[in-house]
């Protein structure tokens, strides 16, 4: 079954102090476009991310967004800069002199100085951290597959019923063109008795003739043989577990080619007011197919 190309997900997991929390969004596409934003310390996990993601899903534009946070004890240390720290010191030692100030330099006023206490940089255990990771992002993109397989269960709904629908227009044509040789005939009877008056004896043969020169280059039988086919390709292929949505827009292409040819073709008013209506209803599924992966 097909699968929408929007999507949200996000999971979170625990493990001996450590949390991975992952946020996945996916938006419409042509091509399979990621976007990673990952710690500092994980970069090195970026590739094989893609590479899950690439595994999960095959088109569409996927914001990943991962955070880490590991509250073991080693993670938990601070550094000193000692340089700096001395230097401020010195600096407020002199400035105490300078104004003959009798108030002591305090630890607050060192601790309160942006750079003198920072985290120490730790280094990041990523084999002990990897497989809580990976195990988040499956999960995360598990639920964004149930998410868009949710959504494309509900846009192939609306597919088949508006494909009955065509079906139901395309029977429609089939049986207001199967009339075309006596339909031709009476028009040009009524053409030339309007224009001659009746002044002109009308020739039968000739008639005939003509009306059936009309109804051959009107012919429209390989058109509607080819679009009930198309509406079975397009039933097939949204049944189908592959990636759907490239094969249903050259269908869409397809459709398109075949009632552009019935309109041009025909000489009836309301083939042609059927085939306008079609084209409107193509135009809507369409527009729905721009969202399946």
């Amino acid at each position: 079954m097909i699968k929408s190309m929007t999507a949200f997900s996000r999971a979170e997991m625990n493990d001996n102090g450590l949390t991975a929390a992952v946020e996945v969004r996916s938006y419409n596409s042509r091509y399979l476009d990621i976007t990673l934003r990952v710690p500092q310390n994980y970069f090195s996990l970026e590739e094989r991310i893609k590479g899950m993601i690439s595994e999960a899903i095959a088109r569409g534009r996927v914001e990943v967004k991962l955070q880490v946070q590991d509250a073991a004890e080693a993670a938990c240390r601070f550094e000193i800069d000692e340089t700096k720290a001395a230097a401020y010191y010195q600096a407020l030692t002199e400035l105490k002199d300078r104004f003959g100030l009798n108030s002591e330099v305090s630890l607050d006023q060192l601790a309160q100085v942006s750079g003198i206490i920072k985290p120490a940089e730790i280094e990041t255990d990523l084999d002990r951290n990897r497989p809580l990771i990976e195990s988040c992002v499956a999960q995360a993109l598990t639920e964004l597959n149930a998410m868009r397989q949710k959504e494309g269960d509900f846009l192939a709904r609306d597919f088949e019923k508006r494909l009955d629908d065509i079906e139901a227009a395309i029977d429609d044509i089939e049986s207001a063109s199967e009339g075309l040789l006596d339909h031709y005939r009476a028009r040009l009877q009524d053409r030339i008795t309007a224009l001659t008056q009746g002044m002109v004896e009308i020739d039968p043969p000739r008639i005939a003739q003509e009306a059936a020169f009309l109804a051959d280059r009107s012919d429209i039988s390989e058109e509607i043989v080819r679009s009930r086919s198309h509406v079975r390709q397009f039933r097939t292929v949204l049944r189908s577990p592959e990636p759907a949505g490239k094969k249903l827009n050259f269908l869409l292409q397809e459709f398109n080619r075949e009632f552009n040819t019935m309109g041009s073709k025909t000489g009836r008013a309301d083939v042609s007011h059927t085939i306008v209506r079609l084209k409107s209803e193509l135009e809507k599924i369409r527009e729905q197919v721009q969202n399946v992966e």
